[in-house]
């Protein structure tokens, strides 16, 4: 499995963005896919993930609950983070990743995930 992000880019306070993971390679649908970031300093953080058999909408970390969405549309092979209401600590490289399982709890921390994308920059001026 291949994964590239796509999306990332300036933004004020407020602005929506959507950032895609164009994810290739995938052999079956038994894959935890989700969405980390990581601030300059900071630890990569958990922001929304699913589970790609069931290609239903995902959870999200509760710092960006109500505001982000995550989604799966494999037609396009993509998953995408829809993001409304940008602040500024929502600034991060974003980044993609997926694990093969079939495991029924979702995967939320990095230490957890083994496919990695190279990451999507988010910058939020306020």
């Amino acid at each position: 499995v291949q994964l590239r992000e796509s999306g990332g880019g300036p933004a004020q306070t407020g602005d929506s963005l959507t950032l895609s993971c164009l994810f290739s390679g995938r052999p079956d649908p038994y894959y935890h896919m989700a969405w980390f970031r990581q601030a300059q300093g900071k630890n990569r953080e958990f922001v929304g993930g699913l589970k790609a058999w069931l290609n239903t909408n995902g959870i999200v970390a509760d710092a960006v609950k109500g505001r982000f969405t995550i989604s799966l549309d494999d037609a396009k092979g993509t998953l995408d983070l829809q993001m409304t209401d940008l602040k500024p600590e929502d600034a991060a490289v974003y980044y993609c990743a997926a694990r093969s399982s079939a495991y029924n709890n979702l995967y939320t921390a990095a230490t957890n995930y083994f496919i990695w994308g190279q990451g999507t920059q988010v910058a939020v001026s306020s």
